[in-house]
C-alpha cells in the first residue's frame, strides 16, 4: 500500500504501518514529508521490519540513525537545515562552490565496490557493480564514523571519490539503504537484485 509521508506522525506510525511487512522510502526531493519519512524509518529499525531506502530514502535513513541512534538531535541534511551542527548529509565538497543547482547534480553511472561480508554483496554476487544517480547530497565523510562507532555499516563505496554508497544495519533482518537509484536498472520479468531481495525477505516476515 502507498502510504504519504505527509500524514506520518510518530503517533499514529503504528495505525499507518502496524499491518505491513516490509517498507520502502522512495526517491524524492523537497522538505515535505520529511517527518513522516523518519517516523517511517524509526518504525521499521525498532520493530525490524525489513527496510529498504532509496537516495533520498536512504539519507533519511542516516538522518534518523544519526539523531535517535547517535543522540544527535539535531542531525539533519543540509538541504533541509543548513545550520545542523550534525549535517550527515551534505553537499560534496567540489559542489559547495556552484551556484547553479542544474550543474550541482550527480548525474549518470558510477562504479561502486560491494564489501566483502556484507548483505549487498551477498545479493548482487559480485565486488564490483555500476549503478545510475541522480541527486545533489552525499552522506558526509567527516561524520561517518560516528555513525559506524554506533553500529551502522558503511557497504558500498565509489572508490575514486571516496563516497558511501550503500549503508546497511546487519543486526536487522533487511535495512539497506542506497544513494542509487535501482529502479532505473529494473524491468518487468528482471527486477534489480536489491528489490528482489527485500521482497523476498518482507515475504518472509509476513
Amino acid at each position: 500500500k502507498h502510504v504519504l509521508s505527509d500524514d506520518l506522525t510518530d503517533e499514529n506510525v503504528e495505525e499507518r504501518l502496524g499491518d505491513v511487512s516490509g517498507i520502502l522510502v522512495a526517491p524524492g526531493f523537497g522538505e515535505r514529508g520529511i517527518d513522516g519519512k523518519l517516523s517511517a524509518i524509526r518504525f521499521a529499525r525498532e520493530r525490524d521490519i525489513p527496510f529498504f531506502g532509496i537516495c533520498l530514502g536512504m539519507q533519511c535513513a542516516v538522518i534518523e540513525f544519526a539523531r535517535n541512534v547517535c543522540g544527535w538531535d539535531r542531525a539533519h541534511s543540509t538541504e533541509f537545515d543548513p545550520e545542523s551542527p550534525h549535517p550527515v548529509i551534505d553537499l560534496m565538497h567540489e559542489q559547495k562552490r556552484i551556484a547553479d543547482k542544474g550543474g550541482t547534480m550527480r548525474l549518470g553511472e558510477y562504479d561502486c565496490k560491494l564489501l566483502e561480508g556484507s548483505r549487498a554483496r551477498e545479493i548482487y554476487g559480485t565486488e564490483n557493480v555500476k549503478e545510475r544517480h541522480r541527486h545533489r547530497f552525499e552522506l558526509n565523510n567527516v561524520l561517518r564514523y560516528k555513525l559506524l562507532e554506533h553500529g551502522m555499516h558503511l557497504t558500498g563505496f565509489n572508490t575514486s571519490r571516496d563516497l558511501v554508497e550503500i549503508v546497511e544495519l546487519q543486526d536487522r533482518r533487511w535495512f539497506i539503504g542506497v544513494q542509487f537509484h535501482p529502479e532505473y536498472k529494473s524491468v518487468v520479468g528482471r527486477p534489480h537484485p536489491l528489490f528482489a531481495s527485500f521482497v523476498s525477505a518482507a515475504i518472509a516476515y509476513a
